[in-house]
């Protein structure tokens, strides 16, 4: 069953024309709506936590798991962007969206999104398995309604409650390969949701008066700069030993609790300068850093299973 993409892309007279009708700019602006830039790290954290987990799937069905996941998240995305549309518009940073900026129907973009969120659902559910499909389906709801409907605009609290729906992925991806969720993928979904506070408020504090303008109660606005600042190192030091976990639980090797020690030491010198000084350009050091370092953390932890250090306790039962 196909799709016109053209036929979504009709806008009342309140916003501007587009330019470009072609079905390639059509297909950019859908694609803008799935937030892929978010999606690569979702999907990268539930290859992750697929690659971790015991037991066997075919690859295609790995394949399908994976999809379903980018596609689940792509799809609780658009419908964020639907229903968000009003304060995007306000905000200098998501004012160039696809649904603010008029190349996409706001009734086509939920339908859009309504669409892709079902059928990744099932098809987990029916190719991979039912557990899976739950916590996919759970996520997407969490993060539409939970977040998105009442937290985001209600309480300064909102990324803080509303980050369990990002840090999901990796015990999808475990679900998906095991059938089953246990401890190690908890510690996963851990690192993720201490990370993301101290990720979000760093922007929120060089775009605060971005979010002011459009009424989104966020820390800096209102608690003000400095109790944001000493939250971010906060998190930030609740981060550091949380993400050395992997290690002592005996799911990571020494080569991943030397890499986390390293990343999360930038972590806290950045997280510092945040405190300190409150610069922009600090605020903008740890925003960034902040996402390379949950990237080289899942990394590192692929190449201890990739590469098979062992555990350095069960080493040393071997050797003496």
């Amino acid at each position: 069953m196909g799709v016109d993409l053209a036929s979504f892309t009709s806008i009342d007279t309140s916003v501007s024309l587009r330019s470009d009708t072609s079905p390639w700019s059509h297909f950019r602006d859908f694609w803008a709506l799935l937030k892929p830039r978010v999606m690569s790290l979702v999907v990268f954290t539930g290859f992750v936590g697929m690659f971790l987990a015991p037991g066997e799937l075919h690859y295609v069905l790995q394949t399908v798991a994976i999809i379903c996941i980018a596609v689940g998240a792509g799809a609780s995305g658009a419908i964020n962007m639907w229903f968000d549309r009003d304060i995007d518009q306000i905000m200098s940073r998501t004012r160039g969206r696809p649904i603010p900026s008029g190349r996409v129907n706001p009734e086509a973009a939920l339908t859009f999104g309504v669409v892709l969120s079902g059928g990744s659902i099932m098809i987990m559910g029916l190719a991979v398995n039912w557990l899976a499909s739950f916590l996919l389906a759970s996520t997407i709801a969490f993060y539409i309604f939970i977040y998105t409907v009442w937290l985001k605009r209600s309480t300064p609290q909102n990324i803080v409650i509303g980050g369990a729906a990002g840090a999901l992925p990796p015990v999808i991806g475990w679900a998906a390969i095991s059938g089953s969720v246990s401890l190690d993928p908890i510690i996963l979904f851990t690192l993720i949701f201490v990370w993301t506070p101290p990720h979000f408020w760093a922007l929120a504090l060089y775009r605060s008066d971005d979010y002011e303008a459009a009424g989104v109660p966020m820390l800096p606005i209102t608690h003000g700069p400095q109790q944001t600042r000493r939250q971010i190192l906060i998190y930030s030091s609740i981060l550091f030993l949380v993400s050395l976990l992997p290690y002592l639980v005996g799911m990571a090797a020494l080569t991943y609790f030397i890499v986390a020690g390293v990343m999360g030491a930038l972590f806290l010198v950045l997280a510092w300068r945040v405190y300190r000084f409150g610069l922009v350009k600090n605020c903008k050091q740890l925003f960034g850093f902040s996402i390379l370092y949950l990237f080289v953390l899942f990394s590192a932890l692929l190449a201890d299973k990739a590469i098979g250090f062992p555990f350095p306790l069960e080493l040393a039962k071997v050797l003496y």
